[in-house]
């Protein structure tokens, strides 16, 4: 069933409709989230926020566009939102436990400060920058979809992720060189 029928139920008070949605978009909401806020926990209720903004919102949304370029707006909203209301930490605490990677401890913990190398990074660019970047290279959106969701010019997109590229290279430059450790 496409994504507009499943609104359309799900506007109606079809919750396994709306559950579907939920299903196909979470793993998106999830990363959109975290590009924003400072961990995974808040990234995890700002999706949850998001989600609920966009049921109570059905009636809004225009089934002749795409659902998630609309959806991917209001997660982004949500946890702009849900920053600001943060109070500042000192730092994010570190998991007690690594899972079992199948991987040295040594490439584990490669893996895991180049991740936190690269989080720090993603945490530099403007938030905009953050989102349009997320959202095209790891998401997939094209740049007219990334518009609709930050209300932007499509040329302004383009810009963002450009820039928000090439500053992420220049802060990870150092890493160019150990890059079959992170692999």
């Amino acid at each position: 069933m496409e994504d507009a029928e499943l609104a359309a139920l799900a506007h109606a008070g079809d919750r396994d409709a709306f559950g579907e949605l939920v299903r196909r978009y979470v793993g998106q909401a999830r990363r959109v989230a975290r590009s924003v806020v400072a961990n995974e926990a808040d990234a995890d209720d700002a999706a949850q926020d998001g989600f609920l903004a966009a049921l109570r919102n059905l009636g809004r949304y225009d089934p002749t566009r795409p659902f998630g370029p609309w959806l991917m707006r209001i997660v982004a909203n949500a946890a702009t939102d849900r920053r600001r209301r943060q109070k500042v930490r000192a730092a994010d605490p570190l998991s007690p436990q690594t899972p079992f990677t199948g991987t040295s401890p040594d490439r584990a913990a490669f893996r895991r400060q180049f991740r936190a190398a690269l989080e720090a990074a993603l945490a530099a660019l403007p938030e905009r920058r953050r989102i349009a970047v997320v959202l095209f290279d790891v998401e997939g959106y094209s740049h007219q979809e990334i518009a609709e969701v930050l209300n932007v010019p499509v040329g302004t997109v383009r810009s963002d992720v450009f820039h928000a590229r090439r500053a992420l290279r220049k802060e990870l430059a150092v890493w160019e060189d150990l890059k079959e450790e992170i692999v």
